[in-house]
């Protein structure tokens, strides 16, 4: 549903209204009501707004033009109701920094394409939510100075919105979308640009995305000597997955540009996973039921499960006991990559897999219905940031305190790690599990980052040959990759683990990262909750557990009106936490339990808030607004949810490890 173009097809006009999404709630209420306010530069606009507040949740159980009715429902403020986006004749929205941070869905993008919008203008725009506009023919612009020209009524040249890209993207946004161009591209009739990239030092992402490098899409061929950052190119897939929030949306794509009986290719290498609602009907209140959002909600995993028998593909499904065989970021770090592989997955956290040292990176819906099709994803080689880790981490201190403390520093809150990848290094990286390695790249996307990744080593081969069998370690160790020692980073970072402290990130944004010394007295909690991809995994439960036992020996257990959660990432997760005994140990200290899913993270399961009223401290990754239900998400480390459950309030967890 690209814009219409002039005549002569060299620009377009915008003839409906501009929305300025203003933190001014007066203004932004006259402009829903039909006025129009004057341009004013200097108006504060809202900034970090995630994929979660344009389409929240519950939204997603939509995957067509429906969706236009519900777009931004969720943005904070509470002034977006049904219809109210689509129904104002609005041609473009404006807003600040980050837009679009957060999830991965195309939903977001979709709704506000499907509510009218022609045009997207921030100060910034998230990586993964460009693409996506792009992929489905929605122009976006960081340049403000297009605003009096629109307002002057001025064609406005697609120049502005293909100059300063890379020429694949260009070329998606002359056709009106990825599927138009693919269509030629499979066709022979448009080619990407050749690779001219001379002799250079590469990271460990460029090495891996010049050997994916696709060559020529008729033949297959593979492999460029070198890329450098900003080159432009598709890149072959070793593993393609999607869940169900995702798949039928992808799906419906999919049939639609390549014909009812297209079928996926390789398809020994797609995975589908039933993991996002499986804990739903426990927890959605009745007027989300009386919209018939329960029966949606269903339907996405029952039409999840007939594409996935229609092409052969492996589904991870429910499990006998309860919620998941696996959340899917889990299950690929078990199962399914390997180092020096390209992974792509329908979910931001898919970057998680990059601590076994393969490039993984979440997509949309349109990128992966054309990746299912013709098994590659386009890619503009991103810049890498590096960060030197180096001392121990101190007790009761963990990863996710480190990311907390990275996130808060000015060069991610001023969007600068927008599309970068995040490589970790040093010492302090090997002599960390691979576990808390799992959780430095799961959140470099909340970074705005495109991934994170490490240099795999012995930990890596520990762990994929204790999880896997017949995998030979000479053969893994051969597909390590290593950046070359002169590769070119855009920062450094030197980072002593030492002096990390226990951290919270205070509700709204994962990089509103404080000391917990510098919380104003004590803050009081109503929920505690241990889980997600992010804090569901086999180190996290040995987190958990200290802190626990520590209690229970104590005689103590969950203070009296707070409830906590543990949540395990997979049923081997939860094996594990069995065999350990660290069931006893949680139950002892009145914690309840849950299977795998990705529950309380999307709102969708048991530890998510009803009230706005109510805290949570959270292992969770993300902490927008509505992220996790209507109250406020404090971010945490395993350590201080569990020290925090105990104290009834959000304190470090030193007294009780003493």
């Amino acid at each position: 549903m690209p814009p219409e173009l002039s005549a002569n097809e060299t620009g377009i006009r915008f003839t409906g209204r501009i929305l300025y999404l203003t933190e001014d709630a007066d203004l932004l209420r006259q402009q829903l009501a039909g006025t129009d306010i004057p341009y004013d530069p200097e108006r504060k606009l809202i900034d970090n707004i995630s994929t979660d507040e344009i389409t929240p949740g519950w939204v997603c159980f939509y995957y067509d033009e429906t969706l236009g009715r519900f777009s931004l429902v969720g943005l904070r403020g509470g002034l977006f109701g049904r219809d109210t986006l689509k129904s104002g004749g609005f041609d473009v929205i404006v807003s600040g920094q980050s837009k679009g941070c957060g999830s991965s869905r195309e939903t977001a993008p979709y709704s506000e394409l499907t509510a009218g919008i022609k045009l997207v203008i921030a100060r910034s725009i998230e990586k993964i939510y460009g693409q996506n506009s792009t992929n489905i023919g929605l122009l976006t612009s960081t340049n403000f100075d297009l605003i009096p020209r629109i307002l002057r009524g001025e064609s406005i040249p697609m120049t502005e919105f293909t100059d300063g890209v890379d020429p694949i993207s260009a070329d998606i946004i002359r056709a009106g979308g990825l599927f138009e161009y693919n269509k030629l591209r499979l066709r022979g009739e448009v080619t990407p640009p050749a690779l001219e990239t001379g002799a250079r030092p590469m990271t460990i992402v460029e090495k891996i995305i010049a050997a994916h490098a696709i060559v020529d899409a008729k033949t297959g061929r593979l492999g460029v000597p070198f890329v450098k950052p900003g080159d432009a190119l598709f890149v072959r897939t070793d593993v393609r997955f999607s869940h169900e929030y995702v798949t039928p949306m992808a799906d419906s794509l999919f049939r639609a540009g390549f014909g009812e009986d297209a079928a996926v290719q390789e398809p020994e290498s797609v995975f589908t996973f039933r993991d996002h609602l499986t804990f739903l009907a426990d927890v959605m209140p009745e007027d989300k039921r009386k919209l018939g959002l329960l029966d949606n909600a269903n339907g996405l995993a029952t039409t999840q499960k007939a594409f996935a028998e229609r092409h052969q593909l492996r589904l991870y499904g429910e499990n006998e006991r309860g919620g998941s065989e696996a959340i899917c970021h889990n299950a690929v770090m078990e199962d399914l990559a390997l180092p020096g592989q390209v992974v792509a997955g329908t979910d931001s956290h898919t970057c998680m897999a990059g601590a076994l040292g393969c490039f993984a990176f979440g997509v949309g819906s349109t990128d992966m219905a054309n990746a299912w099709f013709t098994r590659d994803v386009r890619v503009h080689v991103p810049e890498t940031v590096r960060f030197v880790l180096g001392g121990h981490m101190k007790p009761g201190v963990a990863a996710k305190d480190v990311m907390l403390h990275l996130l808060a520093q000015p060069f991610f809150r001023t969007s600068k790690g927008i599309g970068r990848v995040l490589e970790f290094a040093g010492a302090g990286v090997r002599s960390m599990p691979l576990d808390e390695r799992a959780t430095l790249t799961n959140m470099a996307v909340e970074a705005g980052g495109f991934t994170g990744i490490l240099e795999a080593d012995d930990v890596v081969l520990d762990y994929l040959t204790s999880m896997r069998t017949g995998l030979d370690r000479a053969a893994l160790a051969s597909k390590f990759v290593k950046g070359d020692a002169n590769a070119e980073y855009l920062e450094t970072f030197h980072v002593d683990l030492g002096d990390v402290v226990p951290m919270v990130a205070t509700p709204g944004d994962p990089r509103n990262g404080v000391s917990i010394a510098q919380l104003p007295g004590g803050v009081k909690i109503d929920i505690a909750y241990g889980g997600s991809c992010t804090g569901g995994k086999r180190a996290d439960m040995d987190m958990y557990a200290v802190v626990l036992e520590a209690a229970v020996a104590k005689g103590l257990r969950v203070a009296p009106g707070v409830t906590a959660f543990i949540q395990f990432g997979s049923q081997a997760i939860r094996q594990y936490a069995e065999k350990k005994g660290y069931v006893e140990i949680f139950e002892a200290a009145g914690v309840e339990l849950i299977n795998p899913s990705c529950g309380a993270c999307i709102n969708a399961g048991p530890g998510a808030s009803t009230a706005k009223e109510q805290i949570t401290v959270s292992a969770i990754n993300r902490n927008f607004p509505g992220r996790s239900g209507p109250g406020g998400v404090y971010l945490a480390s395993p350590f201080t949810v569990a020290a925090s459950a105990i104290a009834g309030r959000i304190v470090s967890p030193e007294a009780l490890l003493a």
